[in-house]
């Protein structure tokens, strides 16, 4: 069975590092897959500032589960050299914050462009930057983000294949429904062989993100599967993206949790988003 471990993009509780810190141990979670710090995004960050965050982390006992970086996030018109660049510098960070699973992205596409007249130069840019990341020993994640050229299941599988696996999968249920996308069975059944973690994000068609579990995601029926399917730890890296969900008002008019006065809109959220997926791992 599958050792579920919980981490998540703690800068949606808070900006800072420290803030971000007393979010996680706040809500029980040991686990970061950290992108914001200190309001700089986690591949502009300096190496003397990712070793002092490391210090932070050790202090508090929190692992950084992945990067949660931005690599992949260009067009394919953008200057590829300079991303290949920045890649080595997340490499480094991610050395030093002692992970070495890197979560990027294959490429925005331009508004009406031939996804099949673009794969060869997507596999092409997408080899590069797994021969980097090789050579270091890393893990390149590949997310299915809305508007990329692996922002569906079938071309999430056509990644894999070309690549024989090498390119990792991270599973966001909330990504595929945006895209018009059945998340469970369709698409989980096209890539359980190739995911290596979760991205806990819960949805209702474009843009209406929800807990875990209230949307169409069935993340609890994922989750049972994976349960029997995987014999390895398995990350689940929660990313609220709560602030504006619809029933943010009814949950609290119903005094269905506990809110403190002194939080914040995020904080809160942060809150309600973690709990969410920690009563559908207890079931």
């Amino acid at each position: 069975m599958a050792n579920y471990i919980l981490s998540a993009f703690a800068d949606e509780y808070g900006s800072t590092i420290d803030k971000q810190i007393e979010g996680l141990l706040e809500n029980g979670v040991n686990g970061i897959e950290i992108r914001g710090v200190d309001g700089t995004n986690i591949s502009e960050i300096t190496l003397e500032k990712a070793e002092e965050v490391k210090a932070k982390f050790d202090k508090a006992g929190i692992r950084v589960t992945s990067i949660g970086s931005p690599i992949g996030k260009i067009k394919l018109a953008d200057d590829f050299e300079a991303h290949l660049d920045k890649l080595r510098h997340v490499i480094k960070v991610a050395k030093i914050l002692g992970t070495d699973r890197i979560r990027m992205f294959s490429f925005y596409m331009e508004d009406g462009a031939d996804y099949a007249a673009c794969r060869s130069e997507v596999m092409e840019k997408l080899g590069k930057m797994l021969e980097i990341a090789k050579a270091e020993n890393m893990i390149l994640c590949h997310e299915n983000e809305k508007g990329i050229y692996g922002d569906n299941a079938d071309r999430c599988l056509d990644i894999q294949k070309e690549f024989g696996g090498e390119i990792k999968c991270v599973f966001d249920p909330a990504n595929f429904i945006e895209c018009g996308v059945e998340t469970y069975p369709y698409a989980f059944n096209l890539l359980k062989d190739y995911i290596l973690y979760f991205h806990i994000k819960d949805a209702f068609g474009m843009g209406k993100i929800v807990p875990a579990g209230e949307g169409m995601g069935h993340i609890p029926e994922i989750l049972a599967e994976a349960d029997n399917l995987y014999d390895r730890d398995v990350i689940l890296s929660v990313e609220p993206h709560l602030s504006n969900f619809d029933g943010f008002a009814a949950l609290e008019k119903e005094g269905s949790l506990e809110f403190k006065k002194d939080k914040s809109n995020s904080e809160i959220t942060f809150g309600i988003a973690i709990s969410a997926i920690k009563k559908i791992i207890a079931k």
